[in-house]
């Protein structure tokens, strides 16, 4: 591909108040379209089974190898992003997921196919981690709620439209479909973004611990695959789980060492500021519901209610929809008023809105179901962008593009966890059920039903975390450990005196 401007020096990108930088504009663009296509297999895998003669435990690998590789290559983003280049580090991650979809839609086989998946996963580890380290950077403190709720765009509203937009597309063709109408939409985003993309701040030279490297991506990985591995195999699942937590302590280990001479791989000072570790906490345990629900409600639309996958993603768009076209206005109000009156309120919501999902039964009105889903998705875009904020805001900018990496890594592994949890409970409680005699349908059902109610009684701690948050992260940068500035001083003049390279 013919690059339309070599990479310049890093130049700082100017902003006019009350208006959203052009670089954060073709950075969210650019997300929504890697992060759809987390999510956009899921109406494929019937199809896949019958073109490829596989089974759907295998078919199913498609969307665990994509989050797999997220979670083992998110922690590597911290360091990558400071030392490569803004236009750099977008470079890579368009041409990894250009090169994964096309090979993707060209596949003949299932191990093409997921090596394909694993490449588009790669480049899409970098997106997210990328957007929000630029945004911190150029966008003042003032603006930040509207830009963040123009970010919930890529975030949030990209995986819950995943399975609509497939389910709409394959009315048309095959599953290659997919990746044929992805491919040339996501290449003139990139080479748009690679004709205006300016550099932001300056790259800084650092070497790679190798060590650490290695302990994440088996860390991480070996964590999001024992997950995904519940439903099929309890006790290889925890085996595999349990090695996965040995080797993320060895990880923590190495960065606590590392962060002595400065140099970690992934920064974990960041944990240090309360209001980013309550962000965390908050972030991680809503999106575990969201990700969970996503699971349930079509399984109950399909398997229960009989209803297709291209009606069970038109159902769900309107939810996902204003949950995209809110995120703009809540920034707003999160910039006026402050994040309390949108994150309590939120979070009361989605438990009110899983509450309600543990009600469901084989005749619930159609519009009923709407309304839950469409008062679940809102109540997650009044939680998500204030707490993106006010958890990034609470960390100085040395450590901007850590605290964004932890946060997507941790995304990746609520993901996984939501999941196993809500299958493995789901399907535990059906078969006691069939077993004692009860139809398949009515065990499904009442195994959702206890699914759902897991999923709310974890929606009081985002209410209660809700609680725990400031109304803004005024502040932020000053210590909120005895020393702490001090300590956040030294890595600022370590970066100034470090010699630069060109990147």
């Amino acid at each position: 591909m013919h690059i339309p401007q070599s990479d310049s020096p890093a130049t700082s990108e100017t902003t006019v108040p009350g208006r959203t930088p052009p670089v954060i504009r073709l950075l969210v663009l650019a997300t929504f379209v890697v992060i759809l296509n987390e999510t956009i297999m899921i109406n494929a895998i019937p199809r896949l089974m019958e073109a490829m003669d596989i089974t759907e435990q295998t078919a199913q690998w498609l969307s665990t190898a994509f989050m797999l590789t997220m979670a083992a290559v998110i922690p590597i983003t911290g360091w990558f992003l400071q030392r490569f280049s803004t236009r750099a580090a977008y470079t890579t991650a368009m041409g990894l997921f250009l090169t994964g979809t096309a090979l993707a839609g060209l596949a003949p086989s299932f191990e093409v196919l997921l090596g394909a998946r694993i490449v588009q996963a790669s480049g899409t580890a970098v997106m997210m981690p990328l957007l929000m380290t630029t945004l911190m950077q150029v966008v003042p403190e003032r603006d930040r709620g509207r830009v963040m709720g123009t970010l919930s765009l890529a975030i949030s509203v990209a995986p819950a439209m995943g399975p609509t937009v497939s389910g709409v597309i394959l009315q048309f063709g095959s599953w290659r479909l997919l990746f044929a109408v992805v491919f040339p939409i996501a290449a003139v985003i990139t080479w748009f973004g690679l004709k205006r993309l300016k550099n932001v701040g300056e790259a800084k030279y650092s070497t790679v611990d190798w060590l650490s490297v290695v302990t994440a991506a088996a860390g991480f990985g070996s964590l999001v695959y024992g997950l995904s591995r519940f439903e099929d195999d309890v006790v290889t699942a925890v085996a595999i789980v349990a090695a996965g937590l040995a080797a993320i302590v060895v990880f923590v280990l190495r960065q606590l060492s590392l962060q002595k001479r400065d140099v970690p791989l992934l920064d974990l000072r960041t944990l240090r500021y309360r209001t980013y570790t309550v962000a965390l906490v908050l972030m991680s345990v809503a999106f575990m519901a969201m990700l969970g629900s996503m699971i349930l409600l079509p399984l109950y639309l399909q398997n229960v209610r009989g209803l297709s996958a291209l009606q069970t993603g038109l159902l769900v768009m309107p939810g996902g929809l204003a949950m995209g076209l809110l995120g703009p206005t809540i920034g707003r109000l999160f910039d006026r008023f402050g994040g309390r009156v949108l994150v309590v309120p939120g979070a009361i919501g989605i438990a009110l809105a899983l509450t309600g999902f543990t009600q469901i039964t084989m005749t619930m009105p159609i519009w009923q179901l709407l309304g839950l889903h469409a008062l679940l998705m809102v109540s997650l875009a009044a939680t998500f962008t204030p707490v993106f904020t006010l958890g990034l805001g609470a960390v100085p900018p040395p450590l901007y593009s850590h605290a964004s990496s932890i946060l997507s890594t941790l995304q990746q592994v609520a993901a996984a966890i939501g999941t196993a949890l809500v299958v493995t409970v789901m399907s535990a409680r059906a078969a006691a059920l069939e077993s004692a005699g009860v139809t398949k349908v009515l065990a499904d059902l009442d195994g959702m039903r206890l699914a759902f109610i897991i999923g709310a009684a974890l929606s009081v701690i985002v209410v209660v975390t809700a609680l725990l948050l400031p109304a803004r992260a005024d502040g932020a940068h000053e210590s909120e450990e005895t020393g702490e500035a001090d300590e956040i001083d030294e890595i600022d003049e370590a970066e100034e005196t470090r010699p630069m390279t060109p990147v």
